[in-house]
């Protein structure tokens, strides 16, 4: 999986780092037990700073969706599950002012449930009903 930074972009580096490392998980290009580039090896490849990567993978750690080891480095999880009414909540407090703008803008209902369907299906190649 390729991963590439904007550095002209509103969006922090290491929040870019971290949609990426969850796009990539969410398509199948990463797979379970696979494993990232060392913090090093990242920083190095992105030129961009230690830290940048290091808060992107101790984030998604705390997240549950990488293990980090100082001998195997960030590896991707297994998905556990359903999601906890924690993580439900998370994502409905991101997807709301997102749902608010998308009715400002006048999308209809069926206008959003069609766009989330397609974004689904453009993520997953439709291999997660």
């Amino acid at each position: 999986m390729l991963i590439s930074v904007d550095f002209n972009s509103e969006t922090p580096i290491y929040e870019q780092l971290k949609e990426q490392i969850v796009m990539g998980i969410a398509s199948g290009a990463l797979k379970p037990g696979e494993q990232l580039p060392s913090i090093r090896q990242m920083a190095e490849d992105l030129g961009v700073n230690l830290h940048t990567i290091n808060k992107a993978y101790n984030q998604l750690k705390a997240d549950g969706i990488l293990t980090v080891d100082r001998r195997k480095g960030a590896v991707v999880n297994a998905l556990t599950g359903p999601a906890t009414l924690q993580q439900k909540d998370e994502i409905r407090k991101k997807l709301k002012p997102i749902l608010a703008r998308a009715i400002c803008f006048g999308l209809s209902k069926n206008e959003i449930e069609d766009l989330c369907n397609d974004l689904y299906h453009e993520i997953t190649g439709g291999n997660h009903e």
